[in-house]
């Protein structure tokens, strides 16, 4: 399977002379949201029903949420690994840096060597779609 990417016309901020540049952009073909996403894993896993797909995730969210409010980072072993993150405004004195100088509350995410690999091994072609 080949990852598909489109031309996109951009203009970037740090450009003072504004000039317009193209870059290839990953294609996104939509959105999966919740409910398919457990009645795909149902369909993957014979004889278990979407309601205990359901539950599954929905605790596993809860506890993943549990230990990033905990100070922790959580590792999925071939998925990846969560982790908080903050984003500051620089400060010039140390005793400057309060909360109110936090500008963003973030979660990380970092994949496992394993999804890396397959991005890495993924072929690449231009979309005929816009």
């Amino acid at each position: 399977m080949a990852l598909k990417y489109v031309v996109k016309k951009t203009v970037f901020g740090f450009d003072q002379t504004r000039t317009e540049k193209y870059v290839a952009r990953p294609l996104l073909a939509g959105t999966v949201n919740y409910p398919e996403l457990y009645e795909q894993a149902a369909k993957r896993c014979m004889g278990v029903s979407n309601s205990v797909i359901r539950m599954v995730i929905d605790d596993l969210i809860k506890v993943l949420e549990w230990n990033l409010l905990n100070h922790m980072s959580v590792k999925l072993d071939d998925f990846g690994t969560f982790r908080p993150g903050l984003g500051c405004k620089p400060q010039s004195e140390e005793k400057d840096v309060n909360a109110d100088v936090l500008c963003r509350r973030k979660i990380i995410f970092t994949t496992s060597g394993n999804f890396k690999r397959i991005l890495d091994n993924a072929s690449v072609r231009k979309s005929e779609k816009r």
